[in-house]
Formats: structure tokens, C-alpha cells, sequence
């Protein structure tokens, strides 16, 4: 198999992210990380076309299990981040591009936070990095 597993070792925790979509690949698979994001952008497209999931016209209702739909979409997106920060930081910061990335992910967690779309156990990855970022006041 070519290209990284979405595998991340932190410090003696394992964290190993298989797909599954639930449709086409039921049973999670191990692919490569960019296999992974390309699985991932894909099906996270075809949620936002499901007008059964995120209706287009005006007035019609969300479905009663759409907290749940976009919780996975943002748990899912939560692990190319991780992913991200482990392995490919040291490469970000040669291209003088970490605060860009930085920025976005405080945005993405402040936002995860503010509406409860990650469960904590999901976030052990970058929980330090997190807990940076959310300062108790």
C-alpha cells in the first residue's frame, strides 16, 4: 500500500483510522491517509447533496438524526487534522505555514466546542494542542 496510514503514535497511544462509509465500504478498510482524505471529501460531499440530510428549499426539515450526521463529518475532518499535526508539521513549518494552519484548526475547534460536534474521547490526538487553544476562564 502506498503513501502513510492514517496511523498517529502518541507518545504510547495508538490512534489507527480505518474508512468505512457505511454504504458502499461497510466493513473499515486500512488505506493510505491521501486515500483516506479522498474517501472522506467525497462522502462528505455527497452528505451536503442529500437533500434528504441538508435540505435546499426553503422550509423543509431537517432530518431528526442530523446532529449525528454532521458529528461524524466533523470527527471525520477532526482526524485529517490530527493526521496533519503528526505528520507532516515539521514540513508546514519549513514553509513558514503554520500559523495558517493553526488558525484554521482553532477555528474548526472553537466551533466544534461552541456546538458539541466531537465527542472528547475523539480528540486524545491533539488534546494538548487543544487544551491551548481552549483556556478556561
Amino acid at each position: 500500500m502506498s503513501g502513510l496510514l492514517l496511523i498517529l503514535w502518541i507518545s504510547s497511544t495508538r490512534y489507527e483510522y480505518r474508512w468505512a462509509d457505511g454504504v458502499q465500504i461497510k466493513k473499515p478498510i486500512e488505506v493510505s491517509a491521501p486515500k483516506y482524505v479522498e474517501y472522506l471529501m467525497d462522502w462528505i460531499e455527497s452528505q451536503l447533496d442529500d437533500e434528504s440530510i441538508f435540505p435546499q428549499k426553503l422550509g423543509a426539515p431537517f432530518p431528526s438524526n442530523f446532529k449525528e450526521v454532521v458529528k461524524t463529518i466533523f470527527k471525520r475532518l477532526f482526524r485529517v487534522y490530527a493526521h496533519i499535526y503528526h505528520s507532516h508539521f515539521q514540513k508546514i513549518v519549513s514553509l513558514k505555514e503554520e500559523a495558517h494552519l493553526n488558525t484554521c484548526f482553532k477555528h474548526f475547534i472553537l466551533f466544534t466546542c461552541e456546538f458539541g460536534l466531537i465527542d472528547k474521547k475523539e480528540l486524545g490526538p491533539l488534546q494538548e494542542l487543544i487544551d491551548s487553544i481552549i483556556v478556561p476562564y
